[in-house]
């Protein structure tokens, strides 16, 4: 089968792989249909995420059709048509009976990571049972291909985390696909601003057309003044970290009002520095997480009621023979203006 894979730090390559097999009795084969690619794939080839190995097939974010299961699984079966969840899960420790999947103890995110991922024609999900998610019929396979991760992390991990709420503040700092997510599950919430920062202005007009009350270019606006100003000189009762980088971290710490939340999204690859000197006497709470995907179910019934259309972030289409190109689209978002691309296999 075609697959795209890790090298080691800025190298990958689409290339030949042999069709995975079942490994346990709670496996499943899924045929992939649809894919995408992720800023933490980025990451990955940046060399920010260590346990993700050289020989690794990338992705974790995918659609498809089941092909054959293991002897335990018996949600799915030979031709059920599946949406993948980002994070695997056994149901069964005590992280998961938490609700804590990210952290379970035979899982979490291994998929193109510590295990093949879903940048190919097949792959193998562990504890399908509890690591799949059937697909209505007739849904729409763009849409549903955005709740493999990034609608569910920027829901968990940017709007629960962040405690957004009616007639609330909220700015995010980052405007690309997981700052959008994170704009369009906030509106669950009402709340009274949606505070959009981003150094590119392509994204901050999506921005706005997504339901932003205000957007600003921090490569060129005063962007705490202006928040202050839009505040009452307070700040943001939540301010949502979507990139991943120290610059912008430190921007939340500026925005925050006294009270305030600050939500990390993004995936840090380098240190951030915390000012206590200036947060000390505030009372703010940081939060961070990644993503557990315990929203999805609640997220494939508001897609289905068409309540919520992630099929909005889709800019760009590939076959699976283009990845490399596809890699090359999304990595210049700023000249190409992707969001999210969309890989039929």
């Amino acid at each position: 089968m075609k697959a795209l894979v890790y090298h080691g730090p800025g190298e990958k390559s689409l290339e030949d792989r042999p069709r995975p097999a079942l490994q346990a009795p709670g496996d499943a084969i899924v045929r992939i249909t649809k894919t995408t690619i992720c800023g933490t794939d980025l990451h990955i080839l940046k060399g920010d995420v260590p346990t993700c190995e050289p020989g690794r097939i990338l992705g974790h974010e995918g659609v498809g059709i089941v092909e054959e299961v293991g002897t335990a699984v018996g949600a799915f079966k030979p031709g059920d048509h599946v949406l993948i969840s980002c994070i695997t899960s056994c149901a069964r420790c005590e992280y998961c009976r938490r609700g804590m999947y990210s952290h379970c103890v035979e899982g979490g995110w291994i998929l193109g990571n510590r295990i093949d991922g879903t940048q190919a024609e097949f792959v193998r999900i562990p504890h399908a049972d509890n690591s799949l998610h059937a697909i209505p019929p007739g849904a729409d396979e763009d849409a549903l291909v955005m709740l493999s991760d990034i609608l569910p992390t920027g829901y968990e991990c940017g709007v629960l985390n962040g405690k957004v709420a009616p007639g609330s503040s909220v700015a995010i700092v980052g405007a690309g696909p997981i700052g959008l997510a994170t704009l369009l599950t906030a509106q669950f919430y009402a709340p009274a601003r949606i505070i959009m920062i981003d150094l590119d202005d392509n994204r901050l007009a999506v921005a706005r057309k997504f339901g932003a009350t205000d957007t600003f270019n921090s490569g060129r606006d005063p962007v705490v003044s202006l928040v202050r100003e839009l505040t009452d000189g307070k700040g943001v009762d939540t301010a949502i970290e979507a990139v991943g980088i120290p610059a912008t971290f430190a921007l939340c710490e500026e925005l925050v009002a006294p009270g305030g939340v600050i939500a990390n999204v993004g995936v840090h690859g380098a240190k951030v520095d915390l000012h206590l000197e200036e947060l000390w006497s505030r009372n703010i709470t940081i939060t961070t997480r990644l993503v557990d995907t315990v929203s999805t179910p609640m997220l494939l019934k508001t897609v289905e009621a068409k309540r919520l259309r992630p099929e909005q972030l889709v800019t760009h289409r590939f076959a699976l023979s283009d990845m490399l190109e596809a890699y090359e689209t999304f990595a210049r978002a700023a000249d190409t203006h992707a969001l999210k691309v969309v890989i039929d296999t």
